[in-house]
């Protein structure tokens, strides 16, 4: 090794002159004992596919359905298997450098990603996870559908409001929609950890703002003002509707969906 550059298995980063492995076809590198662990067989990456530093969902997403992104695949898997049992999961900040850190190592590695068992800190993985959602061009509810969620979301009638959001979450772009159900069917499983204390309410306080945004890349301040509690209704909203809607989308069998 010349450059030091993180290992793809275990995320650590292999220093100067140190012998590493390297696949001649997916560009994998990793440690020598972490070989073991490698995944196999392993997937191949085109070479014109890289991801960018920001961009809109689409960018991030596979090839098959469910078009969700491997990283937020991952970092959802992760929460799942081990922070079920943390207080104030996704409202209790991870450390910014830690998350700063591992959402680049996640985003340079592309379809190959280094393992996030190695994250001592749960709450890590959900900054991660907050912070690539955040960063997006563009949030998971579009620009220009984003009058209708609001609107869909003010209707007073139980039954109409949750038929106008299952008809403007099916106008979403694919990647939008599966991504975004992706998300709520594991917001859902949060919100019933006694553990995790972090009610529907407390969930679209916090992803409010991240998954429904504004109309535009730059709004006003009085838009701002007006927006926020309206995102977070419609993110309660969202979490009302019923899980087999959700799972419409995105399959379980799905092995895109498989870490």
């Amino acid at each position: 090794v010349i450059r030091p550059e993180p290992c793809g298995v275990c995320g650590s980063r292999i220093r100067f002159g140190k012998t590493a492995i390297k696949c001649c076809q997916c560009q994998l590198l990793l440690h020598t004992k972490c070989r073991e662990q490698c995944p196999s067989p392993c997937a191949p990456r085109p070479r014109h596919r890289t991801w960018p530093r920001e961009g809109v969902l689409a960018d991030f997403a596979p090839s098959t359905t469910p078009l969700v992104p491997p990283l937020v695949v991952q970092c959802v898997t992760e929460v799942e298997m081990r922070g079920l049992t943390e207080t104030g999961l996704y409202r209790v900040p991870g450390a910014e450098q830690l998350v700063r850190e591992w959402k680049r190592r996640l985003l340079r590695a592309g379809g190959v990603l280094p393992a996030l068992s190695s994250v001592n800190d749960i709450h890590v993985v959900c900054g991660v996870l907050k912070d690539f959602l955040r960063g997006l061009k563009e949030p998971l509810v579009t620009f220009s559908l984003h009058p209708a969620f609001l609107s869909a979301a003010d209707i007073l009638d139980d039954a109409a409001c949750d038929t106008a959001l299952q008809d403007v979450v099916s106008k979403l772009p694919p990647a939008n929609r599966d991504t975004l159900a992706f998300l709520m069917l594991h917001l859902l499983k949060v919100s019933r950890s006694p553990d995790c204390k972090m009610d529907v309410l407390n969930l679209s306080r916090v992803f409010g703002p991240t998954l429904v945004g504004h109309s535009s890349a730059n709004p006003t301040p009085l838009a701002i003002m007006e927006d926020t509690p309206r995102q977070c209704k419609v993110v309660a909203r969202l979490l009302s509707l019923p899980p087999d809607f959700w799972r419409g989308f995105v399959g379980t069998e799905q092995e895109n969906l498989v870490p």
